[in-house]
């Protein structure tokens, strides 16, 4: 048992640093690309998809969809917000930040609920609970904003993905040093 832990320790390592960079990559290139629609729209279409993907491939190491309910329901909401940008890019920029702020909530909650669920196992998930709940309330500022009077940009989106590569980088960290700690003990 201690073994499995220790190894899958080790993945959500892996997994978080590697979140950390896409998401400061994503900042990076929003930021870089934010004049140009075509390739804001391609930004914005793979954010969602990244993060179905992430978290089916978390969750399917993690023991499976079936142990991972939280995850496999949150790869199913951001398919979906994928879908939505897809379609709400070529309309409205008004559209594509209230499908984020909808996807903002869901997510966040999702992942509220496995950092809490993985709590037990492996520590160190004060973060992602952090995370979820900060995204929570992002996603309801996103919609006030959609609301709003000025169009929105990619720009309105990157401080949220900003975030999300804080607390993913934060997360690692902490299981760097919980690891490190553990084998000096």
């Amino acid at each position: 048992m201690q073994i499995q832990i220790s190894i899958q320790s080790s993945w959500l390592r892996s997994y978080y640093f590697a979140r950390a960079i896409f998401s400061i990559a994503w900042v990076a290139a929003a930021i870089l690309f934010s004049g140009q629609p075509r390739s804001a729209a391609f930004l914005l279409v793979i954010y969602p998809a990244w993060d179905a993907f992430a978290n089916l491939v978390d969750a399917r190491v993690n023991g499976g969809l079936k142990a991972n309910p939280s995850q496999a329901l949150n790869a199913i909401v951001s398919m979906m917000a994928t879908l939505a940008v897809i379609v709400a890019v070529s309309n409205s920029t008004y559209a594509v930040l209230a499908v984020f702020g909808v996807w903002a909530i869901f997510s966040g909650l999702l992942q509220l609920n496995t950092g809490v669920r993985r709590w037990r196992d492996y520590g160190a998930q004060w973060a992602m609970i952090l995370s979820g709940g900060q995204s929570a309330l992002a996603g309801g500022f996103m919609i006030s904003r959609s609301l709003g009077i000025v169009a929105p940009t990619i720009l309105d989106i990157a401080p949220y993905a900003g975030f999300g590569a804080f607390y993913f980088l934060l997360s690692a960290i902490w299981l760097v040093v919980a690891a490190y700690r553990k084998a000096e003990a």
